[in-house]
């Protein structure tokens, strides 16, 4: 048992050395993850702050122009052109120089005074969606909140329901709340199956994988030697992604940091499991990373990130049960912004603890087949 302890030990140190003893692999290994944070954090967002849009003002009344004022002191929209006529707004659409164009009525004002619905219209840009969806839902809140402040303002009865919203665990509902935590998943995913894929192909390329072969080391030795270094470089860029979240883009952690690492651990041996597989059928490097972006496509894809996992088809749904990047990063949106506990994460730790057991074992007679 202590001499399997010093050949797995002497494996581990010998993975770590071929690592971290370029400079570039140490680049590597502490950039990318911090670079996707900020590109995700910034960039990735579904966030609208700086909307161009277009006014069309046929009323020209005292009420129409403090609906604009409402909407251009907002924060959100920003004008870029007003308007004579509604027809004029095609080509500031077609040219992408507005995403919207709102026409008030020529009767906006009379409407309002006599407590009927005042004429409002609103043009999006559809091309994109969910970004036209977002833009329409803040024109109609301010709206709705202008109505209500003016019938105030003058006595007069308002709507018979008002709706009063909170959000939970994301009071502003900033996307960067839900994405960067996703990104501890993600990455550490990505990273932990190429290391573990490319590991076994870059011993067949250099060379050393026969003179390995003819060594005391045992095939579960050598792939235990193999999946703790990826494992390890793993929970260190996790750790990286923790830290950017939590110190740059001020997130707070709801959570316990040993419940989010004890998910983690168990996320990481199934994703060792995985690219354990795929090295031991990749002849070569180019092989292995073909073969780990082909896999991790689709697992991103179905793992909830950018898509509810309750959106897709039931047959997808039913697919993403194998997915542990799901897990994962449900795992780490509870703890994170939940602060959830062992009791709500027993699901998500059984299936990746699950996943785990048929992946490893598969792996170690694929390996061990590959060997003999």
């Amino acid at each position: 048992m202590i001499d399997t302890l010093f050949r797995i030990l002497a494996l581990f140190r010998k993975e770590l050395l071929a690592m971290l003893k370029d400079p570039k692999s140490r680049v590597v290994l502490v950039v990318p993850p911090i670079l996707q944070c900020l590109i995700f954090g910034y960039a990735a967002t579904y966030d609208l702050n700086n909307v161009p849009y277009a006014l069309v003002d046929l009323d020209r009344s005292a009420s129409s122009q403090a609906f604009a004022a409402r909407l251009d002191g907002s924060g959100v929209f920003v004008r870029v052109a007003t308007l004579l006529r509604p027809g004029d707004a095609g080509p500031l659409i077609d040219d992408r120089r507005a995403l919207v164009v709102v026409t008030i009525g020529r009767d906006f004002e009379k409407q309002l005074s006599a407590g009927l619905a005042a004429p409002l219209q609103v043009i999006v840009d559809g091309r994109n969606s969910n970004t036209a969806g977002t833009a329409q839902g803040y024109v109609g809140a301010i709206a709705a909140g202008f109505a209500e402040d003016w019938r105030m303002a003058r006595g007069l009865p308002g709507p018979p329901v008002r709706i009063s919203t909170r959000a939970w665990f994301n009071p502003g509902l900033e996307t960067r709340w839900n994405m960067i935590p996703s990104m501890i998943g993600m990455i550490t995913m990505m990273m932990t199956m190429m290391l573990t894929a490319m590991s076994v192909a870059r011993e067949r390329e250099a060379g050393t994988f026969d003179q390995l072969l003819v060594t005391p080391f045992r095939p579960t030795e050598i792939m235990i030697g193999k999946a703790v270094p990826a494992m390890l470089v793993g929970l260190s860029q996790s750790t990286t992604i923790l830290l950017v979240a939590q110190l740059w883009f001020q997130i707070p952690f709801a959570g316990s940091y040993l419940m989010l690492y004890s998910g983690l651990l168990l996320f990481l041996a199934a994703a060792v499991g995985i690219g354990l597989f795929v090295s031991s059928i990749a002849a070569n490097m180019q092989q292995a990373m073909i073969m780990s972006f082909v896999l991790i496509m689709p697992f991103m894809l179905l793992s909830g990130l950018t898509a509810p996992v309750g959106n897709m088809p039931p047959a997808l749904q039913y697919f993403t049960l194998i997915n542990p990047l799901r897990y994962a990063i449900s795992i780490t949106h509870q703890v994170y912004l939940e602060g959830a506990g062992l009791r709500q994460l027993a699901p998500e730790m059984l299936a990746l603890g699950a996943i785990a057991c048929i992946t490893m074992p598969i792996s170690a007679w694929m390996f061990r087949n590959r060997l003999s």
